[in-house]
């Protein structure tokens, strides 16, 4: 549900194969910010709390991990925060998809 519902939003998150977090690359048209300063942003503009990639290890970089723990309703309104976001940076996102 997090993949789809992030997919609706503009941000292509790969499905995890058997784990409960998900490993997403930075938006590719924010990428200049790497990891840090996206998952900065995140908290600070949209309440959406993530981990930066680099973290974890040095080949983090570019990634945000997303634990899949929250209920559906609080994914999906971390998906509408991250359309809105997304928007405001000027990225192209689906319109007309309700997240």
């Amino acid at each position: 549900m997090l993949v789809e519902s992030f997919a609706r939003a503009g941000w292509d998150v790969p499905a995890p194969n058997a784990s409960m977090f998900a490993w997403a690359p930075v938006p590719p048209v924010l990428a200049h910010m790497g990891n840090l300063e996206f998952s900065k942003q995140l908290l600070s503009h949209i309440k959406v709390a993530v981990a930066t990639g680099v973290g974890y290890d040095a080949d983090g970089e570019g990634y945000v991990r997303i634990a899949l723990i929250e209920n559906e309703q609080r994914i999906r309104q971390a998906a509408r925060n991250i359309k809105r976001y997304l928007k405001s940076m000027g990225v192209n996102v689906p319109s007309g998809n309700e997240v």
